[in-house]
């Protein structure tokens, strides 16, 4: 009995040890996080002085209001990165979907839905308004994380357990295109699924026969809107009608040339004097490459890679050891911005349609901003799980290891022959033996040894010849 309390009483002081362990948030994120929305904070006030001047507004009005975008989402960020738990959102992971569509159709309720340039896409919430196709890229990100955590082994080996994976998401989708009418997030959606699949393990061919039927479908939408494929016209040629079709993308284009090398420098842009649409929105990346040049655009594109790959790299560690709900979170996150900041510069660079997407963390957008610092903020704490679980594995093998120490080193000199060990030493060597796994008394005992050493060499008398001392089931008992 008293072994056991003592074995249960061990256990319990190293589990508080293992608890009193904290993780640390991964440095080069946090840099990428900052750089971006400074970047962001100096370009929306740059670009955006002219729109609110025409609009009878202050100056600074829309700078202001990214400002405080920014400091609402900094706060849910660090909310989420110092008490959100992991473990606690994969369990509720699989009720989002539902939560996802009824938030795309709380559109259609009379008083909260708001019509937006044609599409009724917003949300009122008092003085603020919420686009909820924002959320559902984080809402599926999450949801999918979570089935591949619970069914990976189906997915990679089942047909069916696959496509139900693309049924949710194409059932979302489907709101996004009827209700929302919103063609670039969905398309960005089914992008990320099938993105998350693919590093979730599933066969590749398996994959060919859902894009092969999602093309077809896609198309369709396209040609049911005139507008899409005016835009879709336009983008071959956008110099057939600069002040038509092509208007929004010329003048992107015209910002981009006159930028060069170093840019016209910063406040310098002609094209955002009401010239180029949205300048502060989804053209924002051309403001940008006309006032900073070639060098601003490298800058932003490095730190976008940079923020990925950091991403990337934390999921895969994650994977590496069974952490698999996280590591596909931080791969569902870094699709959805990598993906995300791929078309948007690629349509102010011209090398892709008219598409309204905004620029993470740098263009302005409430909803954005604050479902982009929701989705950072999981994963600066998927960063700090992730290291606080290495450190306890460290911690883990050094008690292994001083736990075998403590009962390999005294029983080498229990049963060492009366000659070479003195009795003080065999003393210490049995409680040593004796005592708590994980607090080895190796100290004292060396002390000990150099005490005694030192006195053979002075020519202190030995102690006379004792019995050998043998280890027994029952303790230590004298032959």
């Amino acid at each position: 009995m008293d072994g056991r309390y003592q074995s249960s009483i061990n256990a319990e002081r190293q589990a508080i040890r293992l608890d009193a362990i904290v993780g640390r948030f991964d440095g080069w994120l946090l840099l990428c996080v900052f750089a971006l929305v400074s970047v962001g904070l100096v370009m929306v006030a740059s670009s955006s002085l002219a729109v609110a001047e025409s609009r009878n507004l202050a100056p600074l009005y829309y700078f202001y209001r990214h400002v405080a975008y920014v400091v609402v989402g900094v706060l849910l960020m660090l909310l989420l990165m110092y008490r959100s738990d992991i473990r606690q959102l994969e369990q509720y992971g699989k009720w989002l979907p539902i939560i996802g569509a009824l938030l795309l159709l709380l559109v259609l309720v009379p008083g909260l839905g708001h019509t937006v340039k044609g599409a009724r896409r917003w949300v009122n919430l008092g003085p603020i308004g919420f686009q909820p196709a924002e959320a559902i890229k984080l809402i599926m990100i999450v949801w999918l994380a979570s089935y591949l955590a619970r069914f990976s082994d189906e997915v990679k080996g089942s047909w069916l357990s696959m496509l139900k994976a693309f049924t949710v998401s194409l059932s979302l989708s489907l709101l996004l295109l009827l209700i929302h009418k919103d063609f670039g997030t969905t398309a960005l959606v089914l992008a990320i699924t099938a993105g998350m699949l693919v590093l979730g393990g599933v066969n590749m061919p398996r994959m060919i026969m859902p894009a092969v039927l999602l093309l077809p479908l896609l198309g369709l939408f396209i040609l049911l809107e005139p507008y899409r494929m005016q835009r879709l016209i336009s983008f071959r040629d956008p110099w057939q009608d600069p002040f038509g079709d092509g208007y929004q993308l010329t003048n992107a284009l015209m910002a981009v040339g006159r930028g060069e090398f170093w840019g016209v420098g910063l406040g310098g842009s002609v094209q955002k004097l009401n010239y180029l649409p949205e300048a502060y929105t989804d053209f924002i990346m051309a403001v940008l490459a006309e006032e900073l040049g070639f060098v601003g655009v490298c800058l932003v594109v490095s730190l976008y890679a940079l923020l990925i790959g950091r991403a990337l790299w934390l999921g895969l560690q994650c994977v590496e050891m069974r952490r698999n709900f996280s590591g596909y979170l931080c791969f569902g996150i870094a699709l959805w911005i990598a993906m995300q900041a791929f078309i948007s510069i690629g349509v102010n660079l011209g090398i892709l349609p008219t598409k309204g997407l905004t620029l993470p963390l740098i263009s302005f957008g409430g909803s954005s901003i604050l479902v982009t610092f929701t989705a950072l903020g999981l994963l600066l704490r998927v960063s700090w799980e992730l290291e606080r679980a290495k450190r306890q594995v460290a911690l883990r093998r050094e008690m292994a290891l001083q736990s075998q120490a403590a009962v390999a080193v005294p029983e080498a000199l229990v049963s060492a022959s009366p000659a070479s060990v003195s009795g003080e030493v065999r003393k210490h060597a049995v409680e040593n033996r004796t005592a708590k796994p994980g607090r080895v008394r190796s100290a004292p005992l060396l002390q000990r040894m150099g005490e005694w050493m030192r006195s053979r060499s002075n020519g202190a008398r030995r102690e006379s010849p004792r019995q050998r001392i043998e280890p027994s089931f029952g303790g230590l008992s004298g032959q």
